[in-house]
């Protein structure tokens, strides 16, 4: 066969690309993460009980906005890294706002509560539950997210786990929050952040082997 012919017929039948195909397989594992992680949470730890109160309702809102913001924005990212040569879209400043912000707050809270309360709003009572819990309840939605990865092309092994990780453990936190009494800005940067962050960490170390194509 010559050249001309076998462009011709490599050029035969092609249909378009559909371009908001990565993208959809992503939204659509970010759901099924979503209710996997709820499900979780529900069945085995159950939702706080004073949610009826305005002050639990308004310490949820904040915990939400917070952990709702780290997947909104590592879910934008992990879409861009699932296609090939996606890394060099990424920027990681829209990523680290979340934590930027809830840290600020934390430090403004500390700053104006006695330094005798300082433990306490640090620590609070459910600490090492949420150093457990949140990394365990992720591990479901990192499944999730690794499969949708999957199935598009990451070239940036270690950068599209990471943020698989960081959504997953976004989204563990957004569930965990449901439950968890303990309150104060300072708690949930440390111990909402850090575990989210021990997520990504993980991701990063995972990712070369579960999307290696």
């Amino acid at each position: 066969m010559k050249t001309d012919e076998l462009i011709a017929a490599l050029s035969n039948n092609v249909e378009p690309v559909d371009r908001r195909l990565v993208g959809r397989t992503v939204a659509i594992a970010l759901g099924l993460a979503l209710v996997a992680a709820l499900g979780l949470v529900l069945a085995g730890l159950g939702v706080r009980a004073d949610l009826t109160t305005p002050r639990a309702v308004t310490f949820l809102f904040l915990k939400l906005a917070f952990t709702l913001a780290t997947v909104g924005a590592a879910a934008v990212y992990l879409t861009r890294l699932a296609r090939p040569g996606g890394e060099r879209k990424i920027s990681l400043g829209l990523a680290a706002l979340p934590f930027g912000a809830i840290m600020l707050l934390a430090g403004i809270s500390l700053g104006q509560a006695p330094s005798s309360h300082w433990d306490r709003m640090v620590m609070g009572d459910q600490w090492l539950e949420c150093l457990i819990s949140v990394p365990i309840i992720a591990i479901v939605p990192f499944a999730v997210v690794i499969w949708a990865v999957r199935k598009a092309a990451p070239t940036n092994l270690v950068q599209a786990g990471a943020f698989g990780g960081l959504v997953a453990g976004g989204v563990s936190a957004v569930a965990y929050a449901l439950h968890c009494t303990d309150d104060s800005l300072p708690f949930v940067a440390l111990w909402y952040g850090g575990t989210i962050v021990l997520c990504t960490l993980a991701g990063a170390a995972l990712g070369p082997r579960l999307l290696r194509w």
